[in-house]
């Protein structure tokens, strides 16, 4: 599956797309041409501020308001959202991921609005000495002063950290929570955690800012081609779960 999600993700696709384009152009000048422009093409305009926002901002949930303070969560779930590796500035080896820090600053907010107990999950993606879980609870406990109850770190994926996660809150007797995530993923890390039993809050950061005004909204940076794949990956999630559900009828 990982395989495939490379292959059909950019800037893979698009590399396999000139590449075929250049093996086509001598014997089929239409096709060849098409592919090259198809791949080219498409790698700058998902590279665009426009075309970054347009896919990120339909997968997003509304903010949560302060007023709702949480409704009824009994807990905060904090997601990983990846590592750095042999990080030197903070002593621990690794170090969470920057996706992984905005998530820790928004659940340490939630936590000083609540005081609501947290819990962290995430585990060892490539077989690393400490998991992605313990990183983000050095995070919390030495630079935003927070505690976390609970360490889930045998997770690799969304749905097995929903899994290990509603296991360890169900024998606390926790059965709603508030989910900590990037807006572009927390739809389907809150399908994943309803599907594993639990009631949940969407807590969702780091949403998608607007494109500036003008031609400046269609020059290409990799900021923008990072958080357009990250939507992607998100949006052919979608597509796999509805292919998955039809197949089961």
């Amino acid at each position: 599956m990982a395989l495939l999600e490379t292959l059909l993700l950019p800037p893979t696709l698009n590399a396999l797309l000139t590449l075929v384009g250049g093996l086509l152009w001598r014997r089929h000048h239409l096709l060849g041409g098409l592919a090259v422009v198809l791949g080219l093409g498409g790698l700058l305009v998902l590279a665009t501020p426009m075309a970054s926002h347009t896919l990120r901002q339909d997968l997003e949930p509304p903010a949560l308001q302060a007023s709702e303070k949480l409704q009824g969560a009994e807990a905060i779930v904090i997601l990983g959202g990846g590592r750095d590796y042999d990080a030197p500035e903070f002593g621990w080896g690794d170090a969470p991921s920057n996706a992984s820090w905005r998530r820790l600053a928004y659940g340490a907010y939630l936590y000083r609005q609540t005081e609501l107990p947290i819990l962290v999950s995430g585990g060892r993606h490539h077989d690393e000495a400490s998991a992605e879980a313990s990183l983000m609870a050095a995070a919390l406990k030495e630079v935003f002063e927070v505690p976390v109850r609970w360490y889930e770190g045998r997770s690799r994926t969304t749905a097995e950290n929903a899994r290990y996660s509603a296991e360890m809150l169900g024998e606390e007797g926790i059965r709603r929570v508030a989910l900590v995530s990037q807006a572009w993923h927390l739809p389907r890390a809150k399908a994943a955690f309803e599907r594993a039993g639990l009631e949940v809050v969407a807590a969702p950061t780091e949403f998608a800012s607007a494109p500036p005004e003008g031609l400046a909204a269609w020059w290409p940076s990799s900021y923008h081609l990072h958080q357009s794949s990250h939507a992607l990956h998100e949006w052919l999630g979608r597509a796999a779960r509805r292919l998955k559900a039809r197949l089961a009828r």
